[in-house]
Protein backbone atom coordinates (compact mmCIF):
# COMPACT_ATOMS: atom_id res chain seq x y z
CA UNK A 1 0.00 0.00 0.00
CA UNK A 2 0.70 3.22 -0.80
CA UNK A 3 -0.67 6.76 0.41
CA UNK A 4 -0.21 10.31 1.16
CA UNK A 5 -2.88 12.40 3.28
CA UNK A 6 -2.03 15.95 3.78
CA UNK A 7 -3.44 17.20 7.30
CA UNK A 8 -2.04 20.78 6.42
CA UNK A 9 1.01 23.01 6.21
CA UNK A 10 4.12 20.36 6.31
CA UNK A 11 2.03 17.77 8.11
CA UNK A 12 1.63 14.79 6.12
CA UNK A 13 1.15 11.07 6.46
CA UNK A 14 2.76 8.87 4.01
CA UNK A 15 1.61 4.93 4.23
CA UNK A 16 4.36 2.87 2.74
CA UNK A 17 4.95 -0.34 3.17
CA UNK A 18 2.64 -0.89 5.46
CA UNK A 19 4.03 2.26 7.86
CA UNK A 20 2.53 5.33 8.88
CA UNK A 21 5.46 7.90 8.70
CA UNK A 22 4.63 11.48 9.87
CA UNK A 23 6.01 14.78 9.39
CA UNK A 24 6.23 17.83 10.94
CA UNK A 25 3.20 17.70 13.16
CA UNK A 26 1.25 20.56 13.79
CA UNK A 27 -2.01 19.64 15.11
CA UNK A 28 -3.40 22.54 16.38
CA UNK A 29 -5.70 24.95 15.74
CA UNK A 30 -3.69 28.32 16.59
CA UNK A 31 0.23 29.32 18.02
CA UNK A 32 1.75 31.86 18.40
CA UNK A 33 1.01 34.32 16.14
CA UNK A 34 -0.29 32.00 13.31
CA UNK A 35 -3.63 30.88 13.25
CA UNK A 36 -5.16 27.59 11.33
CA UNK A 37 -7.20 29.12 8.56
CA UNK A 38 -8.49 26.46 6.47
CA UNK A 39 -10.41 23.80 9.34
CA UNK A 40 -8.85 20.44 8.48
CA UNK A 41 -9.66 17.20 10.91
CA UNK A 42 -6.41 15.80 12.07
CA UNK A 43 -8.05 12.44 12.15
CA UNK A 44 -5.81 9.75 12.51
CA UNK A 45 -2.92 12.20 12.07
CA UNK A 46 -1.96 10.94 15.47
CA UNK A 47 -1.48 7.41 14.85
CA UNK A 48 2.20 7.05 13.33
CA UNK A 49 4.71 4.33 13.62
CA UNK A 50 7.89 6.89 12.48
CA UNK A 51 7.50 10.65 13.13
CA UNK A 52 10.23 12.87 10.99
CA UNK A 53 10.98 15.69 12.41
CA UNK A 54 13.01 18.69 9.85
CA UNK A 55 14.43 21.52 11.88
CA UNK A 56 13.64 24.02 14.97
CA UNK A 57 11.08 26.01 14.16
CA UNK A 58 8.07 26.01 16.00
CA UNK A 59 5.68 25.62 12.63
CA UNK A 60 7.86 22.20 12.14
CA UNK A 61 8.88 21.12 15.45
CA UNK A 62 5.86 21.64 17.66
CA UNK A 63 6.32 19.94 21.05
CA UNK A 64 2.66 20.09 22.26
CA UNK A 65 1.73 18.63 19.11
CA UNK A 66 4.73 15.52 19.61
CA UNK A 67 2.97 15.65 22.84
CA UNK A 68 -0.55 13.80 21.47
CA UNK A 69 1.64 11.21 19.87
CA UNK A 70 1.34 7.44 21.73
CA UNK A 71 4.61 6.62 24.21
CA UNK A 72 7.12 4.81 22.44
CA UNK A 73 6.72 6.17 18.80
CA UNK A 74 10.20 6.65 17.17
CA UNK A 75 10.83 10.44 15.72
CA UNK A 76 13.40 11.45 14.26
CA UNK A 77 15.05 15.26 15.53
CA UNK A 78 18.32 17.08 14.42
CA UNK A 79 21.38 16.50 16.23
CA UNK A 80 21.16 18.67 19.39
CA UNK A 81 17.60 18.92 20.03
CA UNK A 82 16.11 15.47 22.08
CA UNK A 83 16.14 18.13 25.34
CA UNK A 84 13.13 19.67 23.75
CA UNK A 85 11.08 16.04 23.79
CA UNK A 86 12.66 15.30 27.18
CA UNK A 87 9.48 15.60 29.31
CA UNK A 88 7.96 13.04 26.52
CA UNK A 89 7.61 9.34 26.74
CA UNK A 90 8.86 9.20 22.69
CA UNK A 91 11.78 7.51 21.32
CA UNK A 92 13.91 9.84 19.99
CA UNK A 93 16.85 9.56 17.24
CA UNK A 94 18.65 12.81 16.63
CA UNK A 95 20.51 12.89 13.41
CA UNK A 96 22.44 14.89 11.14
CA UNK A 97 23.20 14.95 7.35
CA UNK A 98 24.78 11.92 5.93
CA UNK A 99 23.24 10.02 8.53
CA UNK A 100 21.32 6.66 7.19
CA UNK A 101 18.43 5.42 9.92
CA UNK A 102 16.76 2.23 10.29
CA UNK A 103 13.49 2.77 11.69
CA UNK A 104 10.04 0.88 11.75
CA UNK A 105 11.54 -1.56 8.96
CA UNK A 106 12.01 1.43 6.96
CA UNK A 107 15.31 3.28 5.70
CA UNK A 108 15.94 6.92 5.98
CA UNK A 109 18.30 8.93 4.36
CA UNK A 110 19.02 12.18 6.23
CA UNK A 111 19.47 15.16 3.51
CA UNK A 112 20.86 18.77 4.55
CA UNK A 113 18.59 21.85 4.03
CA UNK A 114 19.46 24.54 3.39
CA UNK A 115 17.36 26.67 5.98
CA UNK A 116 17.91 28.90 9.31
CA UNK A 117 19.45 25.91 12.17
CA UNK A 118 17.85 28.12 14.69
CA UNK A 119 14.58 27.58 16.83
CA UNK A 120 13.62 31.49 16.17
CA UNK A 121 15.56 35.05 14.96
CA UNK A 122 16.38 35.33 18.37
CA UNK A 123 17.40 31.83 19.64
CA UNK A 124 21.25 30.64 20.81
CA UNK A 125 19.80 26.87 20.36
CA UNK A 126 20.59 25.56 16.89
CA UNK A 127 20.96 22.21 14.87
CA UNK A 128 21.08 21.67 11.59
CA UNK A 129 17.90 21.64 9.45
CA UNK A 130 16.87 18.30 7.83
CA UNK A 131 15.60 16.34 4.86
CA UNK A 132 14.91 13.35 4.19
CA UNK A 133 14.29 10.53 1.48
CA UNK A 134 12.62 7.39 3.53
CA UNK A 135 12.14 4.11 1.61
CA UNK A 136 10.05 1.12 1.97
CA UNK A 137 10.13 -2.19 0.04
CA UNK A 138 9.75 -0.71 -3.62
CA UNK A 139 8.83 2.28 -2.52
CA UNK A 140 10.15 5.75 -1.55
CA UNK A 141 9.73 9.04 -0.56
CA UNK A 142 11.36 12.75 -0.37
CA UNK A 143 11.07 15.60 1.94
CA UNK A 144 13.37 18.00 2.21
CA UNK A 145 11.99 19.92 5.05
CA UNK A 146 12.23 24.01 4.63
CA UNK A 147 14.75 24.80 2.07
CA UNK A 148 15.72 27.97 -0.14
CA UNK A 149 16.18 27.18 -4.36
CA UNK A 150 20.00 26.79 -4.10
CA UNK A 151 19.64 23.36 -2.32
CA UNK A 152 21.80 20.50 -3.66
CA UNK A 153 19.63 17.52 -4.86
CA UNK A 154 21.87 15.64 -6.93
CA UNK A 155 21.98 12.68 -4.47
CA UNK A 156 18.57 12.51 -3.43
CA UNK A 157 17.88 10.31 -6.32
CA UNK A 158 14.53 9.50 -8.35
CA UNK A 159 11.64 8.82 -5.71
CA UNK A 160 8.19 7.95 -6.12
CA UNK A 161 6.48 10.47 -4.08
CA UNK A 162 7.80 14.20 -3.36
CA UNK A 163 6.37 16.57 -0.85
CA UNK A 164 7.64 19.70 -1.74
CA UNK A 165 7.03 22.81 0.03
CA UNK A 166 5.79 25.80 -2.02
CA UNK A 167 5.02 28.67 0.06
CA UNK A 168 4.99 30.08 4.05
CA UNK A 169 2.78 32.32 5.89
CA UNK A 170 4.37 35.70 5.68
CA UNK A 171 4.37 38.18 2.74
CA UNK A 172 8.10 37.42 1.82
CA UNK A 173 9.58 33.87 1.70
CA UNK A 174 13.10 34.23 1.32
CA UNK A 175 16.06 32.53 0.18
CA UNK A 176 15.82 30.06 2.48
CA UNK A 177 12.48 28.78 1.18
CA UNK A 178 10.93 28.29 -2.55
CA UNK A 179 7.76 29.45 -4.37
CA UNK A 180 5.79 27.37 -6.38
CA UNK A 181 7.80 27.51 -9.90
CA UNK A 182 11.20 26.99 -7.81
CA UNK A 183 9.72 23.94 -6.05
CA UNK A 184 8.20 22.71 -9.69
CA UNK A 185 12.06 22.78 -10.60
CA UNK A 186 13.43 21.22 -8.18
CA UNK A 187 10.61 18.15 -8.28
CA UNK A 188 12.12 17.71 -12.07
CA UNK A 189 16.15 17.84 -10.72
CA UNK A 190 14.83 14.84 -8.19
CA UNK A 191 12.73 13.27 -10.30
CA UNK A 192 9.69 11.54 -9.29
CA UNK A 193 6.38 9.84 -9.89
CA UNK A 194 3.93 12.48 -7.93
CA UNK A 195 4.50 15.47 -6.10
CA UNK A 196 2.18 17.34 -3.41
CA UNK A 197 2.80 20.28 -2.54
CA UNK A 198 2.90 21.51 1.21
CA UNK A 199 3.46 24.79 3.64
CA UNK A 200 1.26 26.82 1.68
CA UNK A 201 -2.41 27.96 2.50
CA UNK A 202 -2.69 26.63 6.17
CA UNK A 203 -1.88 28.84 8.60
CA UNK A 204 -1.99 32.50 8.35
CA UNK A 205 -0.77 35.64 10.77
CA UNK A 206 -3.46 37.23 12.86
CA UNK A 207 -4.44 40.52 11.59
CA UNK A 208 -4.09 39.94 7.95
CA UNK A 209 -6.71 42.65 7.50
CA UNK A 210 -4.21 45.11 6.34
CA UNK A 211 -3.40 42.92 3.09
CA UNK A 212 -5.29 44.11 0.18
CA UNK A 213 -7.09 40.65 -0.87
CA UNK A 214 -5.50 40.03 -4.25
CA UNK A 215 -2.34 39.90 -1.85
CA UNK A 216 -3.74 37.28 0.70
CA UNK A 217 -5.05 35.15 -2.73
CA UNK A 218 -1.24 35.12 -4.06
CA UNK A 219 0.59 34.67 -0.67
CA UNK A 220 -1.62 32.26 0.78
CA UNK A 221 -4.11 30.40 -1.02
CA UNK A 222 -3.17 29.92 -4.33
CA UNK A 223 0.58 28.62 -4.12
CA UNK A 224 -0.71 24.51 -4.51
CA UNK A 225 -2.87 25.81 -7.92
CA UNK A 226 0.16 27.54 -9.57
CA UNK A 227 2.78 24.88 -8.23
CA UNK A 228 0.12 22.42 -10.49
CA UNK A 229 0.24 24.54 -13.29
CA UNK A 230 3.89 24.67 -13.13
CA UNK A 231 4.06 21.10 -13.37
CA UNK A 232 1.97 20.46 -16.31
CA UNK A 233 4.44 20.05 -18.42
CA UNK A 234 6.89 17.60 -16.04
CA UNK A 235 7.74 14.21 -15.58
CA UNK A 236 5.37 13.94 -12.30
CA UNK A 237 2.08 14.40 -11.84
CA UNK A 238 0.93 17.08 -9.21
CA UNK A 239 -1.41 15.78 -6.23
CA UNK A 240 -3.59 18.63 -5.05
CA UNK A 241 -6.15 17.67 -2.49
CA UNK A 242 -8.29 19.18 0.49
CA UNK A 243 -6.92 18.77 4.34
CA UNK A 244 -7.14 14.90 5.64
CA UNK A 245 -8.39 13.82 2.53
CA UNK A 246 -6.45 10.07 1.67
CA UNK A 247 -4.83 9.63 -1.59
CA UNK A 248 -3.97 5.97 -3.01
CA UNK A 249 -0.84 5.99 -5.03
CA UNK A 250 -1.06 3.33 -8.23
CA UNK A 251 0.87 3.23 -11.02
Amino acid sequence: MFAVTWWGHSTVTVEVAGVRVLTDPVLVKRFAHLRRHALSPIGSATDADLVLVSHLHLDHFHVPSLRLLSPGTPVVVPAGSRSLLARTALDVHEASPGDVLRLAGLEVDVIAADHPATRHRWSKRESPPLGFRVRGGPRSFWYPGDTGPATDVSGVGSVDLALVPVGGWGPTLGDDHVDPRQAADMVERVGARWALPVHWGTFWPVGLGWLAPGVRHHLFETPGERFVDAMEDGRAEALLAPHGRRIMLED
